[in-house]
């Protein structure tokens, strides 16, 4: 559940009944911005049911060389400088930010006929993004 930090008490009893009914054998992500943890503590029966807090901050330009290849192929064949270059002017670390730059630039590719990303491409990329 993304922006879990914006759901409501009704919400969260939901996901308590549910995790509690054995048939449904479910498992819960919450994800959420800042504030997220202490809303889901806010609600004991819901917060006695988490297991663990992740806590996660952006990639470095050293992971974002060595993760974004291996996240979709149209970064696998992509010179590491214009990844470098994609991070710096866009991405900023933000997997979320890699995700939607991907969609962008997968587009760009079959609209350009390319079989790489350069730089061109990937700035018409991020005027795509919002």
């Amino acid at each position: 559940m993304d922006e879990a930090q914006w759901l409501n008490s009704e919400a969260f009893e939901y996901f308590r009944y549910l995790w509690d009914e054995p048939a449904t054998q479910l498992a819960i992500v919450f994800v959420g911005g800042a504030g997220c943890h202490t809303v889901l503590r806010r609600e004991p029966m819901l917060s006695s049911r988490v297991f663990i807090r992740q806590q996660f901050s952006r990639l470095t330009l050293k992971e974002v060389k060595e993760t974004i290849p291996l996240f979709h192929p149209i970064w696998a064949a992509a010179d590491p400088a214009d990844i470098a270059f994609a991070d710096g002017h866009a991405a900023h670390g933000n997997f979320r930010a890699w995700a939607q730059l991907a969609a962008h630039a997968r587009t760009a590719l079959a609209r350009t006929g390319r079989s790489r990303i350069d730089q061109d491409l990937l700035r018409w990329a991020f005027s795509r993004l919002g």
